[in-house]
């Protein structure tokens, strides 16, 4: 399997923003020495609890310290910013770590309503539009030109929100996406992507990486404890309209929840992958056979980084023994 990390640089009960971003830094740095292909960051804008707001930042902070896995975002929203000032971001990215950069790229728009009118944010539906003048600027056909990107080749990905597939397709991208509305949604957009890819300068075939979380433990109740304080976070931002700081799963488990909290929290830990290395491994292979990924992007977000970094270092054992670039 060819395996990378996305990290969200999540808080935790007594540790800030300011802390998660530095335990993202070096998150990346240990992910790397466990020889994972890719390390990405996310973009969340006003969401109290998530840190990771300027991602192509956050990259150059963990590009700069390590030496060979790929960095990247997962991704950057593009109704956000000006496709201008992101060729110039991912331009300079690359000139300071070359062939080392990954630009993914997604429609997202802000948390809130509020959130979203101080972005200034276009309409989701002129990422076509976004995404064309984005990558005119590294073929050198953009209205302007946007030093230094011209003539770089920063790898592309589309975050398969809304009809992100179908775009990834027509502009011949690589796809990442996940299970958020459910798997038979998933397989159906795969399916549409690979048999509508049209072949680009940025890739000459179809490829999928899979985004999913993942937590290993030495038992089978042990990884599903890793999942709890994610899916109460989850479960809390639907009724709070806010993501808490990652509690301690005996915490969340001594909680009295009302029936509505007790809905969400149910439904947050629904269709992840936990166990054994044994039974993740087995629930993996189903899950590629499934999806005929190409890669999984994955993700653990828990209270116990200590955990947490066990779990990955287990995943790592299933990777293919030499990555391809």
């Amino acid at each position: 399997m060819k395996l990378s990390v996305l990290d969200r640089s999540r808080t935790r009960t007594g540790v800030g923003h300011a802390e998660a971003l530095r335990d993202t830094v070096a998150f990346a740095q240990a992910v790397e020495a466990l020889g994972y292909h890719r390390f990405w960051v996310s973009e969340h804008h006003g969401v109290p609890g998530v840190a990771g707001s300027a991602p192509t930042v956050l990259a150059a902070a963990a590009a700069g310290a390590t030496s060979r896995i790929r960095v990247g975002t997962g991704g950057v929203m593009l109704p956000n910013h000006r496709p201008l000032v992101v060729a110039e971001q991912f331009g300079v990215l690359d000139s300071l770590f070359p062939g080392r950069i990954d630009m993914g790229l997604g429609r997202s728009l802000g948390f809130t309503e509020p959130v979203r009118r101080a972005l200034g944010q276009v309409e989701s539906g002129d990422f076509d539009a976004q995404l064309t003048e984005l990558l005119g600027y590294f073929t050198d056909t953009g209205p302007v030109r946007a030093y230094p990107a011209p003539g770089r080749r920063v790898p592309a990905f589309v975050l398969a929100t809304g009809a992100g597939a179908a775009v990834a397709a027509r502009y011949g991208l690589p796809l990442v996406i996940g299970g958020f509305r459910g798997e038979e949604a998933m397989l159906e957009a795969i399916s549409g992507y690979r048999s509508t890819f049209r072949p680009s300068p940025w890739a000459e075939e179809p490829y999928v990486m899979v985004s999913t979380t993942v937590a290993v433990a030495e038992t089978t109740e042990d990884a599903w404890r890793l999942l709890v304080p994610e899916a109460w976070s989850m479960a809390y931002s639907r009724t709070h309209g806010e993501f808490p700081p990652l509690r301690a799963p005996e915490e969340i488990l001594d909680l009295t929840m009302r029936p509505r909290e007790r809905q969400y929290f149910e439904e947050s830990l629904r269709g992840h992958i936990y166990g054994t290395l044994t039974e993740a491994a087995k629930s993996l292979d189903e899950l590629a056979a499934r999806t005929t990924a190409d890669e999984f992007l994955l993700t653990t977000s828990t209270y116990d980084r200590t955990a947490q970094l066990r779990s990955y270092q287990h995943l790592a054992t299933l990777q293919s023994p030499t990555p391809t670039p």
